[in-house]
C-alpha cells in the first residue's frame, strides 16, 4: 500500500466521492432491503437509514479526506548522536485494520477512505442489519479500485453472519488492529474474545450540566440540539444536570424538548417541578437505571445537584467518557469542568453534537474512541498511524 503515490490515493477518493452520488439510487433501493428488515422504531433504524443526502454528505466525507495532508513519512523526530548515528522516528500505517461494525453503511466508506489515504489495508465485517447496504457501497469502492489498477483486496468486506466476526478476532497475524463500533454489547465482546490489538469506540452516555450562572437561551440552543438533532449517534444527549439554585428556569429551559417530544425521566425535585408544565404523557419519574444509560432515542434523564462538586461526581460515576458539557458563565468553573472532566471530549457552551471527525477537521472518522491508549477521541488519519524508528550509520558498532 505504501508504494501506491499520494497523486493515485486521491485520485481513486476523488472518483470515488463521484461515483456514489452517480450510483445514489442503486444506493438507495439495497438500503430499502435493509430498512425493510428493521422496526421502524428500532434505535438503529435512523443510523441504517441512508437518504440523498447522507450519501452526498458520506461523498463529502471523502472528498475532505482528499484534501487533508497524509501523515505517512511524517518526521515525528530526528538526532544524531554523538557516535554519528542518525536516527528518525517516521509515521507508518497500522497496516490490516480490522472493523467490526452494526448499522451503520457510511462506515463502509468513511473507514475505506482514511485507511486507503494512510496506506492501510481495511477488512470490513458490517452487521446482517446493513447487509445490502455494505455490499452496494463496498461494489462501488471496487469499481473506482479497478478502474486505477489497484488491487481490489485493500478493501474487504466479510460475510454478515457470525462466524466471520470470530474469524476476524482469531486473525492473528493476519490483522494487526480491531476496531469495534456499534453497540456496548458488541465493544465488549470484542474486547473480551479478540485475540488482536483493540481501540475501543465506546458507547456515548453524556452529560450536560448547566451552571448556576448558565446563560439560559444558550442553555435551551445547546441541549435541544444535543438531544434532538440526530438522537441515535453516540454524541447525544443523554442527562441534563441543573444546579438547584436555578430550578426555578428548569420548565423553560427543557421547553423546547416538549415540541420535540422528549420523554423525560426526571429525578423527584426536577418532576415535582416540571409536572405542572411539561406534557404529562412525556414525564416520568426516574429510577437509578435511567442514570448511565445510552438511550439513543428521543428520552433523557434530568438530575437536579447542589453544586458543581456534586455534577461532577455524578459524571464520574456514570459518564462513558465520551463526551460531556458545561453550561456556563463563571470562568473559574468552567476551567474545573474542561480540567477535571474525565472524556474523550469535554466542552464549555456548546453542543456535545460537534464530537465527529469532520466537524473536528480531520475529514471523516473511523470511529471515536473513550480509551487512553494510541487514540482518543474522533479517530483520523493521525490514528490510523503508527511510527518506526530509522537509524543510518556508517560502518557503527556497539561496544
Amino acid at each position: 500500500m505504501t508504494s501506491i503515490s499520494k497523486e493515485t490515493t486521491n485520485a481513486v477518493l476523488t472518483d470515488l466521492a463521484d461515483a456514489l452520488i452517480f450510483h445514489v439510487e442503486e444506493i438507495l433501493v439495497e438500503n430499502a432491503k435493509d430498512l425493510a428488515k428493521m422496526p421502524a422504531e428500532d434505535p438503529k433504524y435512523d443510523r441504517l437509514k441512508l437518504t440523498k443526502e447522507r450519501i452526498a454528505d458520506i461523498a463529502n466525507d471523502v472528498k475532505n479526506v482528499v484534501n487533508l495532508i497524509s501523515p505517512l513519512g511524517e518526521i515525528l523526530s530526528d538526532k544524531t548522536l554523538e557516535n554519528k548515528l542518525q536516527i528518525q522516528k517516521i509515521r507508518v500505517p497500522l497496516g490490516v485494520v480490522g472493523v467490526i461494525y452494526e448499522a451503520r453503511p457510511n462506515v463502509t466508506a468513511d473507514v475505506f477512505s482514511l485507511c486507503f489515504k494512510t496506506g492501510n489495508v481495511a477488512v470490513l465485517k458490517g452487521g446482517s442489519d446493513a447487509e445490502f447496504s455494505n455490499l452496494a457501497i463496498a461494489k462501488i469502492i471496487h469499481q473506482v479500485l479497478n478502474k486505477h489498477h489497484i488491487n481490489e483486496d485493500v478493501l474487504t468486506l466479510l460475510p454478515a453472519e457470525r462466524p466471520a466476526t470470530e474469524a476476524l478476532l482469531n486473525a492473528r497475524g493476519f490483522v494487526d488492529v480491531l476496531i469495534p463500533r456499534g453497540s456496548q454489547s458488541l465493544i465488549n465482546y470484542v474486547r473480551e474474545n479478540s485475540k488482536i490489538p483493540v481501540i475501543e469506540t465506546g458507547a456515548g452516555i453524556v452529560h450536560t450540566y448547566f451552571d448556576e450562572s448558565g446563560d439560559l437561551e444558550k442553555g435551551k440552543a445547546i441541549i435541544f440540539n444535543a438531544k434532538t438533532r440526530r438522537v441515535s449517534v453516540c454524541n447525544s444527549l443523554d442527562c441534563v444536570l441543573i444546579n438547584e439554585n436555578r430550578l426555578d428556569d428548569l420548565a423553560e429551559l427543557l421547553s423546547p424538548l416538549a415540541d420535540g417530544r422528549v420523554e423525560l425521566f426526571a429525578d423527584e425535585k426536577s418532576y415535582n417541578l416540571l409536572k405542572a408544565s411539561y406534557p404529562t404523557e412525556l414525564l416520568n419519574l426516574a429510577k437509578e437505571e435511567h442514570f448511565g444509560t445510552e438511550f439513543l432515542s428521543l428520552k433523557l434523564a434530568v438530575k437536579v445537584v447542589e453544586h458543581l462538586d456534586e455534577a461532577l461526581n455524578h459524571i464520574a460515576s456514570y459518564s462513558s467518557k465520551h463526551s460531556e458539557a458545561i453550561i456556563s458563565e463563571n470562568p473559574e468553573n468552567i476551567a474545573r469542568f474542561l480540567n477535571e472532566v474525565d472524556a474523550a471530549a469535554v466542552y464549555a457552551n456548546a453542543s456535545t453534537g460537534f464530537t465527529d471527525g469532520a466537524q473536528f477537521g480531520l475529514g471523516a472518522e473511523i470511529g471515536i474512541s473513550t480509551q487512553k491508549l494510541h487514540a482518543r477521541g474522533p479517530m483520523g488519519l493521525e490514528e490510523l498511524t503508527s511510527y518506526k524508528w530509522v537509524v543510518r550509520g556508517d560502518g557503527q558498532v556497539r561496544k
